[in-house]
């Protein structure tokens, strides 16, 4: 009996986990994208001599999933992950508190921690050690907790609008890519009991030490070469097709490509275009999650201007500065990159424009870059870099499986429980492998008996 064959549309982290699953177990992989390139929102690119990502990605040590994934391709020597949380936040007038886990049990962890954390009051520190308990409570499951905003409920619960800004939000702005007034509560929950609450630590910080490149699309694409599979990039497919249910297709350069199972894996937006009535999947749905952007500045200077890998800000427009200057093979002076999540104010923005609001912000955050020159700023632009996750959206993510029995969905919009993070990615990547093996190794059996 030959090997099943299992068609995946989309090259990014849930096409490739999801791919290389299925490699894995035997089964023929044939792999679809439409870019030039594989990584889906984490690629790199070659800018005048400097090796620059995208834009800045980090996971937590609870995301096993994309650990997981990170130990197939044989790369965790290229990231960096904390022994410890620790979190150094600073503000325009120079205080700088830190966010560490001590050695106590969750969730007593970070209890010591939070108040000492300078840049609340005694009072709103205390307030949000009792939030932070309430919160752990939440059911994630609930529709009235996802019926909520995680800014509504804070304010009904009395956090101030400090608190919210310089706490709440600085926790959860880079998970969610949205504010804390405008994200899902059962969202950020998740981030709160899954990566600060339930273990200690779960929190702890990593980061990529060399361009994202090196350590997803090239790796992943030598792993699937090496089991055999067909990686076909600058393929768009044109059309879905499961006229036949046990046989689903896929529509390329006008020929249809058959497998015993097909996973798309693919952003919400272009499912919704490509999938068939048949899949029975509320495509209108997928369209009403929409879009949330991140813009993403890129400052070299003539001299080192951070000493933290990277660093935290508030009352201020910078949020996450993270050093990238090893990554990108700089030779002399600091090459700090900057993430705005729920960037809509700064979207369409020329660079001048941004050089004029966040110089100002560097010199108030980092003083020592106030004598430093700038070599270099640009900008790099995800207008849609996660499904916008707002409360409500919950009933709108759909799971791996579709009606149709054959197909089946991938990609951290898909209902994972987590937010739309590389952990989410790879979730959505095993759980769709996890299905189509077993479909396809039942269709690929009965092909046999038929013969």
């Amino acid at each position: 009996m030959s090997a099943p064959h299992v068609v995946v549309v989309g090259g990014g982290l849930a096409g490739l986990q999801a791919g290389l699953a299925c490699a894995d177990a035997g089964a023929r992989v044939s792999l679809f994208e439409a870019r030039p390139r594989l990584g889906g929102a984490t690629w790199s690119t070659k800018l005048k001599g400097l090796n620059v990502d995208n834009g800045q990605h980090v996971f937590l040590r609870c995301c096993t999933a994309y650990r997981g994934f990170l130990e197939r391709l044989g790369v965790t020597d290229r990231i960096e992950l904390q022994r410890r949380l620790s979190v150094p936040v600073a503000s325009p007038d120079g205080r700088r508190a830190w966010l560490r886990r001590n050695a106590l049990p969750a969730p007593a962890h970070l209890a010591a921690s939070v108040l000492r954390f300078a840049h609340l009051s005694l009072s709103e520190r205390l307030h949000a050690g009792l939030t932070a308990r309430h919160m752990g409570a939440l059911d994630l499951r609930d529709p009235a907790v996802d019926a909520q905003s995680l800014g509504g409920w804070l304010a009904a619960r009395g956090e101030s609008d400090a608190a919210i800004e310089r706490f709440w939000d600085l926790l959860v702005r880079a998970t969610l890519n949205l504010p804390a007034r405008d994200a899902s509560l059962s969202l950020a929950a998740k981030v709160f009991q899954t990566g600060l609450l339930e273990r200690a630590d779960a929190g702890d910080v990593g980061w990529a030490r060399v361009p994202l490149d090196e350590v997803h699309a090239a790796p992943a694409a030598a792993a699937l070469a090496a089991r055999g599979a067909r990686v076909c990039t600058r393929t768009p497919i044109q059309g879905v097709d499961v006229a036949n249910p046990e046989r689903p297709a896929v529509l390329v350069d006008g020929e249809r490509v058959e497998a015993d199972a097909l996973i798309l894996a693919v952003t919400h937006d272009v499912a919704a275009d490509l999938l068939p009535d048949a899949a029975g999947v509320d495509c209108e749905g997928l369209r009403k999650l929409g879009a949330s952007p991140i813009v993403n500045l890129h400052v070299v200077f003539d001299r080192r201007v951070l000493d933290l890998p990277f660093l935290a800000a508030v009352d201020s427009p910078l949020q996450w500065i993270f050093d990238r200057s090893e990554a990108s093979g700089l030779e002399r002076g600091q090459y700090l990159a900057v993430s705005l999540s729920g960037a809509e104010p700064w979207v369409g923005r020329s660079r001048a424009d941004l050089q004029r609001v966040f110089l100002p912000a560097f010199h108030a955050v980092l003083p020592a870059s106030r004598q430093a020159g700038v070599e270099r700023f640009f900008i790099t632009c995800e207008r849609a870099a996660t499904f916008r996750q707002a409360p409500g959206t919950a009933a709108l993510r759909p799971g791996p499986r579709t009606q149709s029995p054959r197909l089946f969905l991938a990609g951290a919009w898909t209902d994972t429980g987590w937010p739309a993070t590389m952990e989410g990615a790879c979730l959505s990547g095993l759980a769709a492998s996890r299905h189509a093996l077993a479909a396809a190794s039942s269709g690929a059996a009965s092909a046999a008996l038929a013969a």
